[in-house]
């Protein structure tokens, strides 16, 4: 599936294809302790590291998307209707949500 890699430290947002499971998005965020907020109606959703702020890390950027609270590392964009239980393509497209990242 695609999905939106989020990486503050590089102030980047990439498009990328993986696997249609959990373990993909823990690799890309780099934690096992994923957690979601939704950006939208349509079932596209934020998932990152739970812990992010609890975690004593080291030159980790952060980033928020529209007004939720901001993240400390990387997040992934991805569709699901059923509160992270099964994992689809997003629906929104790369070139709108750059314009709802902001890089702290």
């Amino acid at each position: 599936m695609k999905v939106f890699l989020i990486d503050p430290t590089n102030k980047q947002v990439q498009e990328l294809e993986v696997a249609e499971t959990h373990l993909a998005l823990q690799d890309l965020i780099g934690f096992d302790t994923l957690d979601l907020d939704e950006i939208d109606s349509n079932g596209d959703s934020l998932f990152f590291d739970e812990e992010c702020f609890i975690r004593q890390q080291v030159n980790v950027g952060k980033f928020k998307v529209d007004n939720l609270a901001p993240i400390a590392g990387k997040g992934v964009i991805v569709s699901s209707l059923d509160g992270g239980k099964t994992l689809s393509t997003p629906k929104i497209n790369l070139s709108d949500l750059i314009k709802r990242v902001t890089f702290l």
